[in-house]
C-alpha cells in the first residue's frame, strides 16, 4: 500500500528542523527527501556529456583598450567569464572559502540559531530562498547578508566568518566597479554610466554550501536560471559543478564553468542585459549535486541599483536606442522588478522575457 505524498507538509517539516541539508549528511542518511527529487527534465541527460567548451577568462593586467574589446566581446558571446591577475590575494580567496566552510561545518545548534527566511534579519541562513514556490529543493545550503546601501550590522554576522565576507564585500565591490567601468566603456558610454546609475550600491553576499549528496542524479545544487541584477562576482572552490547553457549549431547545451587557481567568475545579470539593450547576455546557469565528499563552496556577490522611487525608471539606456535599434524592452521601477522577481521560483525566472516588447499577442502586467 502507498502512501500519499504531502509536499506542503514535508517542506515544512523540514525546514522547521533548521538542520539544513548538511544536517541530513550529518545523519548519515543514504538516501535523499523526495522534496528533492527533481523531474528528469531539470537534471543532466545521463547519456549526454556537457560540451568541451571553455568560457573566457581575460587577464586583468592587459592594456585598458585590450580589456574593454575583451570584456566587451566576453558579455555579448557568453555573458560569463573568468578574470585573473584582478589585484585580490590568493591569501584573501582562501581564507574566505575557508570561513564560509567554518560556519556550514558548526554543530547544527550553532547554526540554527541564524535559520530564518526573514528577509528583515539582514543576516539569514536556510536551504533554498525559494523553498516554498520552487518544484523541487535544491541539494545546497545557503547564508545571506545585505552588505548595501543600508548593511547589517556586524554583530548580526557569525563570527566565525564575519571577518573574512566583509572584507570580501570590500574586495569585490571594487573589482565590480573596476568592471562596470570597462563594461560601460564596451557599450560606448563614460566610464561611469553604470556607477552613476546606481549599481555598485545595491549588494547582497549569497555563500552556498554544497556537501556530498548521496544520490546526485536525483536533485541539483542550484536549478537552472539567470541572475536578474546587473553584475555577478563569484568566487568558487576548485570542487567545481557549474555550469552555463550556450547555443551551439543551433541547439543549446552545458558547458562546465572549470574552476581556475585564483580567477574569479563574473557573469552578467537580466538587468544588464535589459539596460544594454542585448548588447550584453545574461544566460541560464545551473550547478550539479555534488557528489563528491569534500563539499563545494561559493561566494557570490550581487550588485543592483538602490534608486527604488517611482520616478526611477530602469529599461535600455537612451544613449543604446535609435532608429536602427528601437528599445527591446519596456521601462520599469525597481519596486515591479523585484516583485516579478520574487513571485517564481529560482527555475522559472524569466526577466528579460518578462520585460520584453512584443510587436503582437503580447500580454501586459
Amino acid at each position: 500500500m502507498t502512501t500519499s505524498y504531502d509536499r506542503a507538509r514535508e517542506v515544512k517539516e523540514f525546514d522547521e528542523s533548521k538542520i539544513g541539508v548538511k544536517g541530513l549528511v550529518d545523519a548519515g542518511s543514504a538516501t535523499i527527501p523526495r522534496i528533492f527529487h527533481h523531474p528528469s527534465h531539470n537534471l543532466p541527460s545521463k547519456t549526454h556529456h556537457p560540451h568541451q567548451l571553455s568560457i573566457p577568462t581575460i587577464d586583468l593586467s592587459l592594456p585598458h583598450p585590450t580589456l574593454v574589446d575583451l570584456i566587451r566581446d566576453a558579455s555579448r558571446n557568453w555573458g560569463f567569464f573568468n578574470v585573473v591577475n584582478h589585484g585580490i590575494p590568493q591569501s584573501v580567496l582562501d581564507r574566505t572559502i575557508s570561513a564560509v566552510r567554518s560556519f556550514n561545518e558548526l554543530p547544527t545548534e550553532a547554526k540554527s540559531k541564524y535559520y530564518t527566511r526573514d528577509p528583515k534579519a539582514g543576516v539569514t541562513f536556510s536551504t533554498n530562498v525559494d523553498l516554498y514556490r520552487s518544484e523541487a529543493a535544491s541539494w545546497r545550503d545557503t547564508i545571506q547578508m545585505r552588505v548595501g546601501p543600508d548593511p547589517v550590522e556586524p554583530e548580526k554576522i557569525p563570527s566565525v566568518c564575519r571577518e573574512e565576507l566583509l572584507d570580501w564585500d570590500g574586495q569585490s565591490t571594487a573589482l565590480g566597479e573596476r568592471l562596470m567601468g570597462l563594461l560601460s566603456e564596451g557599450l560606448g558610454l563614460g566610464h561611469e554610466r553604470l556607477k552613476e546609475m546606481s549599481c555598485l550600491q545595491g549588494r547582497v553576499v549569497v555563500a552556498h554550501y554544497y556537501p556530498y549528496c548521496p544520490q546526485p542524479d536525483l536533485t541539483v545544487g542550484l536549478a537552472g536560471h539567470t541572475d536578474p541584477g546587473v553584475l555577478t562576482v563569484l568566487l568558487q572552490d576548485m570542487v567545481g559543478g557549474l555550469q552555463v547553457k550556450v547555443e551551439m549549431e543551433g541547439e543549446d547545451v552545458w558547458v562546465d564553468v572549470k574552476p581556475v587557481p585564483g580567477s574569479i567568475v563574473i557573469n552578467v545579470g537580466d538587468l544588464l542585459q535589459i539596460m544594454s539593450n542585448d548588447e550584453y547576455k545574461s544566460v541560464a546557469h545551473r550547478v550539479l549535486a555534488n557528489p563528491f565528499k569534500e563539499p563545494r563552496i561559493s561566494i557570490a556577490v550581487f550588485f543592483n541599483p538602490v534608486r527604488r522611487g517611482e520616478t526611477d525608471l530602469f529599461g535600455p539606456l537612451p544613449e543604446l536606442v535609435s532608429h536602427d535599434k528601437p528599445a527591446l524592452y519596456r521601462d520599469f521601477t525597481m519596486t515591479k522588478f523585484l516583485g516579478a522577481f520574487f513571485s517564481k521560483d529560482l527555475r522559472s525566472k524569466s526577466l528579460v522575457h518578462h520585460f520584453a516588447i512584443r510587436t503582437e499577442g503580447s500580454i501586459d502586467d
